[in-house]
């Protein structure tokens, strides 16, 4: 039966707004969206701008978690929610407009910037209650780099305001994770993001180019074809490309273009190269979506639930979708994954913070590593709220997805693999 809803929901979505039997005013896409997005963040950035999140946090960890400092949960709490929010935070008033929807969503934006720009001081400064573990194990390493990642992500809106004292203590903190070497995965990406934005923000003086340097050539190395990278040498099944790889890369490489680096990389082939890869995993990653709005759960970390379509929402974003990809067709992909997952399970524990599992609480999904602050990596997917709302990606009618039309007897596109020359023969 609950199969049943929940195609019936998948279809509903396709349907025009004046077919749809409702006792109320229909929702649209984007106010869903919003709220989904409030109800993660709000929890999280009201008490951390009082400098209370470590005090009133309730905490999950993964029964084989190991020994490291466990206020590292912070930090993945923040960092990760805050990756995930930025873009929809650095919306200007201008886009708003006078309608109850614009007025209530513009509101939301100004607590939540308000909110995360007392955090990001709390973060850093000493004598906060919130002062963040920055120096207490490796994982800081990652979850700075998903705070500098906010940072690029909404650089006028989050970076410039911050008061001069709380920019060199970020930059500070930033260099002092230089101590720990990162191991040979993709984690190289968490230190060339984290130097690519000092070199942006800080000057190319104050940035370790080989932190840089190195990654570029190892992602290049590890790339297998088709959008997908291996995580270090050896090639694995999971959504690591997602994860990390695809949207790290390319801001690595644009903060290097942005600080105008001189040095033996050519930054816009590379960058341009990139994209093109980013772009053919977004069609394999709205084909992995089902009719009914589910996903492969395959790999390791999958409690990061939705950040496993992060390449996807990121070319959304920046408005880079392929031709082989609607608007229409990728948000109503993406709102079906977000009624499948969050409106049939409880994802939340009774202090209003993410628990651990894919969809639900299933703490044996949990790995080593897990506590329930990575878990705020599925905000990730939430990127094209930044942009507004009379962009055609929100005003465009929503369309059957791939798998919609595959599955319902449609005609559908075939899918090829695509070279990586990235001048004109890229696709066989």
């Amino acid at each position: 039966m609950k199969k049943v809803i929940v195609t019936m929901m998948a279809m509903l979505a396709l349907m025009p707004a004046a077919a749809k039997k409702v006792k109320k005013a229909v929702q649209t896409d984007r106010e869903y969206w919003t709220e989904l997005t409030w109800k993660m963040a709000q929890p999280v950035l009201e008490n951390m701008a009082k400098g209370e999140l470590q005090k009133n946090m309730k905490t999950e960890f993964s029964p084989s978690f190991d020994n490291r400092n466990r206020k590292v949960v912070f930090m993945e709490t923040f960092g990760r929610l805050m990756a995930g929010i930025a873009p929809w935070l650095a919306l200007p008033d201008s886009v708003f407009g006078d309608s109850p929807a614009d007025v209530k969503e513009r509101e939301m934006v100004h607590q939540l910037r308000e909110w995360a720009l007392a955090s990001y001081k709390n973060s850093v400064d000493p004598d906060s209650p919130d002062y963040l573990v920055w120096g207490a194990s490796g994982q800081n390493l990652v979850d700075a780099a998903y705070i500098a990642e906010s940072f690029i992500r909404a650089y006028d809106a989050l970076w410039v305001p911050l008061d001069q004292t709380t920019k060199d203590r970020y930059i500070k903190e930033f260099k002092m994770l230089r101590k720990y070497e990162p191991p040979y995965t993709n984690w190289f990406l968490f230190s060339s993001t984290i130097e690519s934005f000092i070199a942006k923000a800080a000057g190319l003086k104050e940035y370790d180019d080989f932190r840089v340097m190195m990654p570029i050539r190892k992602v290049e190395e590890w790339y297998v074809g088709d959008g997908w990278y291996a995580d270090g040498p050896v090639f694995a099944f999971d959504y690591y490309s997602s994860y990390v790889f695809h949207a790290m890369y390319l801001e690595t490489l644009q903060n290097m273009i942005d600080a105008k680096a001189n040095t033996r990389l050519e930054y816009k082939k590379y960058y341009d190269r990139a994209l093109k890869r980013a772009q053919k995993f977004a069609i394999i990653l709205e084909r992995f979506i089902s009719p009914e709005g589910t996903f492969p759960v395959i790999g390791r970390s999958t409690p990061y639930r939705l950040a496993a379509m992060q390449p996807l929402a990121l070319m959304a974003w920046y408005q880079k979708l392929p031709k082989e990809l609607s608007n229409g067709q990728v948000r109503a992909a993406l709102t079906a994954v977000m009624h499948r997952m969050f409106d049939y399970q409880n994802n939340y524990n009774d202090a209003g913070f993410l628990t651990i599992g894919f969809c639900g609480h299933q703490p044996e999904t949990a790995d080593w590593y897990t506590n329930n602050g990575s878990l705020y990596m599925t905000s990730l997917s939430f990127m094209p709220l930044g942009l507004p709302a009379n962009h055609p990606f929100w005003t465009d009618k929503p369309e059957p997805w791939t798998q919609v039309k595959a599955w319902g007897g449609q005609p559908f596109p075939k899918d090829h693999r695509w070279g990586d020359d990235i001048q004109t023969k890229d696709r066989w």
